[in-house]
């Protein structure tokens, strides 16, 4: 790969890396948000339960005020209803502070050590009524309620109801440090899960464009070799024009040839560039398999005769299957081809058929010269020959196989090549029923 193609892969991973990373930041902080927000909600609902409960219970009072008894021994009607908190019975956690109309404290004597030590700097806002809210008496924190009401003498008063939550806002200040360490080590995970995750999305794209790469190179390297023999031949042709056709009649063999490959190889490009843009479809038909290699080899036949090579057939399968006829009848033209190519005289090349484990297997063996173990690992990447030399002196272009497995892939099918014994190769095609 080119330089400027790396510095181009290496810029985009920074930004996937970048963009995951941002993603799952925003996630995890939303969700610690959320997370903090809960907590805090779980653990104050058991102060905000009490100091409502005790604000209930004084509401009651005020609707049901105690009864006195006047000297006579009769029941007293009071002129309006007036709160007294005396026999009320009253949550033990919660302090409650009895204020005049301007807030002063009253019932001094009633909240003890709590007066005792912070006295008239507890803070009270007479405009807050009835909701709660949070506040700070030195180092300690407590949630609160105020309520308006009137006295036994029926003057305005206030009761502010007070609840130590210390616990809990140590327990809330504990989660937060956790949470903001969890936070902290789940974002540096992240930022190596946003690299992991981004160089493996890429990393389809990079073998893609190194193969494009490599295809583009390979193919320009080849179709340069038969156009600089053309070239050549012709531009020869023209430097003796007086000579007659029968006296160059080797150079326009050689020129027809190359034009010949180079029309081959054009075709079988365009097929693969239809293939990796998914542009083949598939026309299937019920198809007797066996009966369909028969006549598709019999003009092989007689050509391997012509160079003293033999086909055999032995087929078993006697089934039809769904296929595209026109697309398999491609794949067995190259892989005769191959086969007659590769085989020398008094070579045997086999066609096998038979179904096997539910499937339609078709075999294509001989006895030729075979292929290296090495080889049988490249076979069917694009361009690839063992021999150049040889194989350029028999016409091939290293795009055939390519085309085989493609078309075979096409119909949810596989194909393979190993070593045919003693000597040769086998290929082994298995196509769904």
């Amino acid at each position: 790969m080119i330089v400027n193609e790396e510095k181009i892969i290496r810029k985009q991973l920074v930004k996937n890396m970048l963009y995951n990373f941002v993603i799952f930041t925003i996630i995890f902080i939303l969700f610690g948000i959320l997370m903090f927000h809960t907590l805090q909600l779980f653990v104050y609902e058991s102060s905000s339960r009490e100091l409502n409960l005790v604000k209930e219970k004084m509401v009651e009072r005020i609707k049901n005020p105690i009864t006195r008894k006047d000297n006579k021994g009769e029941l007293e009607q009071p002129k309006e209803k007036r709160f007294e908190i005396e026999g009320l019975q009253i949550n033990p956690r919660v302090t409650y502070i009895v204020r005049d109309e301007e807030g002063n404290i009253k019932n001094t004597d009633k909240i003890g050590r709590i007066y005792d030590e912070f006295g008239e700097s507890i803070s009270f806002d007479k405009t807050k009524l009835n909701s709660i809210y949070e506040m700070q008496i030195n180092r300690y924190c407590y949630r609160g309620i105020n309520m308006k009401t009137v006295n036994e003498f029926g003057k305005l008063q206030y009761v502010q109801l007070l609840i130590n939550v210390d616990s809990e806002k140590m327990m809330i200040e504990n989660y937060l440090k956790i949470l903001m360490i969890g936070i902290g080590i789940t974002i540096m995970l992240s930022l190596i899960a946003s690299y992991i995750i981004s160089k493996r999305a890429l990393q389809p794209i990079i073998e893609n464009w190194k193969k494009q790469t490599e295809f583009v190179q390979n193919a320009s390297h080849e179709l340069r070799t038969p156009l600089t023999i053309i070239q050549t031949k012709q531009e020869l042709l023209l430097q003796e024009p007086n000579k007659k056709i029968i006296d160059k009649s080797e150079d326009i063999m050689l020129t027809l040839n190359e034009a010949k490959r180079l029309s081959k190889m054009t075709k079988d490009l365009m097929t693969l560039a239809r293939a990796d843009s998914e542009q083949i479809d598939l026309a299937k038909e019920e198809v007797n398999v066996d009966e369909f290699i028969q006549k598709l080899v019999m003009p092989y036949k007689e050509f391997a005769e012509m160079e003293e090579k033999k086909v055999e057939l032995d087929l078993n399968l006697q089934e039809s299957i769904f296929m595209d006829r026109n697309k398999i009848h491609q794949v067995m033209v190259i892989l005769l081809d191959n086969a007659i190519k590769y085989t020398k005289p008094n070579d045997t090349i086999t066609i096998h058929t038979e179904r096997k484990e539910g499937k339609c297997i078709i075999e294509v063996k001989d006895t030729g010269i075979g292929i290296s173990e090495e080889g049988l690992k490249h076979v069917f990447e694009r361009f690839y020959r063992e021999d150049k030399a040889r194989s350029r002196k028999t016409g091939g272009t290293g795009l055939g196989l390519s085309i085989a497995q493609y078309l075979v892939s096409l119909h949810k099918g596989s194909i393979k090549i190993i070593h045919n014994e003693p000597k040769g190769t086998r290929v082994i095609i298995k196509l769904p029923k």
